[in-house]
């Protein structure tokens, strides 16, 4: 059969592909010829070795017909490949770098018969797969949270896919899911940033996800800094004669506040039921109730003589 490839790699004849991967790592360091100087000949032709055995087994049809018919068949161009395999195959070797490139990075090339590669190793220590100093540029998106979470704090889980390269080289896709601890009181454009869960380029160091908290409008609230504002409107008579409100917090309770007189740009200052400090957990903002007052549009004869009446006395 010639070289036997599952001796050069330490495996049997059953390994699998995380088998040949973990074989061929090791052998790989162990025998790449600059970190060999002084038997750096030796070195070169064991890694060659090493990345054909490596080669052939890891690819389904060179293996299938490796343990059929030898070596031999796949080198020799008089090989006929039998009826059910595919009529075209040729077998073309790679190149023993680009194997090593694919499961540790760097560039370089064998030629002439001389191992000739920018070198992966410094100091007597390998530094395959070191990233590069490049980064991608950081993935910006907003995450939309209501008033509810913000006040009371939550955690959001989101579900992130992105391609990373395989143990070859070749671009994949996986999913994770990324859990957001929204803390009381964060304030619209706080950022929460996750280190290098975007996607993976050959040679750039991924990019940061960034997630900048927004506010959802809400029904009933506007938030001003740390206080909680309500536009109230009411008419004139409520205006005139006071008014009964009542408030529900955002985690809830009921609030009750009774007005006399609203003059223009009056305000019901409700002291400590704002939104939380996130800086200082135990206080609040205040609540501010502002008022709109409605005045009627038309008023007959007889009305405007009872208000002037009503009215007449005071300044």
């Amino acid at each position: 059969m010639g070289v036997d490839y599952y001796n050069v790699l330490k495996v049997n004849r059953n390994a699998n592909e995380e088998d040949l991967k973990r074989s061929y790592k090791s052998l790989a360091m162990k025998w790449h010829p600059d970190k060999n100087p002084s038997n750096k000949k030796e070195a070169e032709a064991k890694f060659k070795q090493i990345s054909e055995a490596y080669d052939v087994l890891s690819d389904a049809k060179k293996r299938q017909i490796y343990d059929l018919y030898g070596e031999e068949a796949l080198n020799s161009a008089d090989f006929v490949p039998p009826p059910d395999s595919n009529p075209s195959f040729s077998y073309f070797p790679r190149d023993a770098d680009d194997i090593f490139a694919e499961f540790f990075g760097g560039a370089g090339s064998a030629k002439s018969g001389g191992f000739k590669r920018e070198s992966l190793f410094r100091n007597g220590k390998a530094e395959a797969g070191k990233k590069s100093n490049r980064k991608a540029p950081p993935i910006e998106s907003k995450l939309m949270c209501s008033l509810e979470e913000i006040y009371k704090g939550s955690r959001r889980k989101m579900r992130i896919s992105r391609t990373v390269p395989d143990d070859f080289g070749k671009p994949k896709t996986v999913d994770e899911v990324l859990k957001i601890d929204i803390k009381p009181g964060w304030k619209k454009g706080t950022k929460v940033t996750f280190p290098e869960k975007g996607n993976q380029e050959p040679g750039v160091s991924p990019a940061d996800l960034i997630f900048i908290i927004d506010e959802k409008p809400h029904p009933v609230f506007e938030r001003d800094g740390n206080d909680l504002v309500i536009n109230q409107k009411i008419s004139l008579l409520e205006a005139l004669t006071g008014k009964t409100l009542n408030v529900t917090t955002l985690d809830g309770r009921n609030l009750t506040s009774v007005t006399d007189i609203v003059k223009p740009g009056y305000e019901v200052v409700i002291q400590n039921e704002g939104m939380p400090i996130s800086k200082e957990p135990n206080k609040k903002g205040n609540l501010r109730i502002k008022f709109d007052i409605i005045f009627p549009s038309m008023l007959t004869f007889e009305q405007k003589s009872d208000l002037r009446r009503a009215l007449g006395g005071f300044d």
